[in-house]
């Protein structure tokens, strides 16, 4: 059985992030969304409504779940005996980033491998933190985020820590 990890911090989770998940679904016979919780960043969602966002989101697919993660990745993968890393790319910048992070995951675990994803056109431009910055200003993302999280902006069910 291959079990794939794709982590992130979904703060919100996007269309951009569902297409590669729904994507991966059905390359790999597990694949295990990891929300992570990043000590550097001001999350607009706690970790309990990005779980739940993603949960919803991803229901129709039998062989997604979904964890929350404090430490290395490189760490979650062993506990749940994976060594894949899923990681989507819109464009050049992220790529650049992402190489990073492979190596490292690489260094820090020589049987870690990290498998790029290449996000549909469509969702080129879509960012979490671009998205953060149009909620901030009133303006509406409802068609680039899962209904769910459009409903939880819809009602002002989040924390704005830009405020």
């Amino acid at each position: 059985m291959v079990v794939a990890v794709y982590p992130g911090s979904f703060d919100p989770i996007t269309n951009g992030h569902l297409n590669i998940i729904q994507r991966a679904s059905k390359i790999f016979d597990e694949v295990i969304v990891v929300v992570g919780i990043n000590t550097g960043k001001q999350s607009m969602f706690t970790a309990e409504q990005r779980v739940n966002f993603i949960e919803e989101s991803v229901a129709d697919l039998k062989n997604v779940s979904v964890k929350t993660e404090t430490g290395l990745t490189v760490e979650f993968l062993k506990k749940v005996k994976a060594n894949i890393i899923i990681r989507g790319l819109r464009n050049s910048a992220d790529f650049e980033l992402e190489k990073k992070m492979a190596q490292m995951n690489h260094y820090l675990d020589e049987h870690v491998e990290t498998l790029f994803m290449v996000a549909d056109s469509k969702y080129d431009f879509v960012a979490s933190s671009l998205l953060k910055e149009v909620v901030h200003f009133k303006g509406s993302i409802l068609e680039l985020v899962p209904a769910v999280v459009a409903d939880a902006l819809e009602s002002g069910k989040f924390e704005d820590t830009r405020k």
